[in-house]
């Protein structure tokens, strides 16, 4: 929840001057509060993608304040966050509403962006497996055959959300491929699937993560806020990954 229009002229504008020059290597999407989703895309042209940050459970109907997949795909977005850990942690929602709005999303044409990750405590109770494991199962479960081409994963371990610390390389490898081996017990494309790592992937830590073989992009939170640290992460990313 940050943004004005001011930021949407200086922070996107920056950016889609300069992503034509990442070439192929690195498909860049912003995902903005709802309200500003219109102006982004006037300002991202054809270098960026666009999409919302969290839609409703239902595909219509009297629920004042939602906004369904179907509204966002009507405006030009082409992406949808699903399960974001604040969603979970502070609006409560659970694996089983993150299918239902999975659901939705595919139904409407939109990729999902499913979001998974443990706490610090799960992780320091040796569960940091078994629950993200049990995200991705629940969250995917009602995902078609020919729906796997518009999933992505992001795996965001909530205790390096916002506070400075990050999963070493090492570690964020390691639950990326635990992910693929979840999904391919699933009967999914796993290794067509993008897994993203959000959890404060800056400028200094970007292309270590990236040069893991199992990460294939992240979700960036503060830094995306600030064009030039935001641009360096895109720089990252290695040519024709």
């Amino acid at each position: 929840m940050n943004g004005s229009q001011d930021l949407v002229k200086q922070l996107v504008g920056a950016v889609s001057g300069r992503a034509g020059s990442f070439g192929d290597s690195a498909g860049i999407v912003i995902i903005p509060p709802a309200l500003y989703v219109g102006q982004v895309l006037e300002c991202a042209g054809n270098t960026l993608e666009v999409g919302v940050q969290n839609v409703a459970c239902w595909q219509s109907g009297a629920y004042t304040g939602e906004i369904s997949a179907d509204m966002a795909k009507d405006l030009g977005c082409r992406y949808a966050l699903v399960g974001h850990s604040e969603r979970r942690q502070l609006f409560a929602e659970t694996d089983n509403l993150a299918a239902e709005k999975v659901a939705r999303v595919l139904e409407s044409g939109l990729t999902v962006i499913l979001c998974v990750g443990e706490t610090l405590e799960e992780r320091d109770a040796g569960q940091a497996e078994e629950i993200v494991s049990g995200q991705v199962r629940k969250g995917l479960a009602r995902v078609a055959a020919e729906q796997w081409a518009r999933v992505v994963v992001a795996y965001e371990p909530v205790w390096a959300i916002g506070t400075g610390k990050t999963a070493t390389a090492e570690d964020a490898q390691a639950m990326h491929s635990h992910i693929r081996s979840v999904l391919e017990a699933m009967n999914a494309p796993a290794n067509e699937i993008s897994v993203l790592y959000g959890g404060s992937v800056k400028a200094d830590n970007a292309a270590a993560l990236f040069a893991e073989p199992d990460i294939d992009g992240g979700l960036i939170g503060g830094a995306s806020l600030k064009a030039d640290e935001f641009l360096s992460i895109c720089r990252s990313f290695p040519a024709g990954a």
